[in-house]
């Protein structure tokens, strides 16, 4: 019974560790992802996710709750990548 107890606080515990990221809505360059996940991992999901679709980035919008407004951006369209404040936007990769 104790070994059933300890098992179950244990599992408990690895899954308050756990976090959810996922993208709620794609509109056009706007996204807009909702997260449990630290404002870093958020910032490097959404540049992810920006770039898988063929943009140079994700920049940083705004944040209500847990929700994330991301505008992806390209690079002929001469706009900065906002990273979200706190965070930083990792540097391309040399190709």
């Amino acid at each position: 019974m104790k070994k059933i107890l300890l098992l179950t606080a244990i599992s408990g515990l690895m899954l308050s560790g756990c976090y959810s990221t996922q993208i709620n809505m794609s509109m056009g360059n706007m996204r807009l992802v909702t997260s449990s996940a630290n404002p870093q991992d958020v910032m490097d999901f959404a540049t992810k996710t920006c770039k898988s679709d063929f943009y140079e980035g994700a920049s940083f919008l705004s944040k209500a709750g847990k929700e994330y407004r991301f505008k992806c951006v390209k690079a002929e369209e001469n706009e900065v990548l906002i990273p979200i404040p706190g965070t930083t936007i990792a540097p391309a990769e040399a190709k």
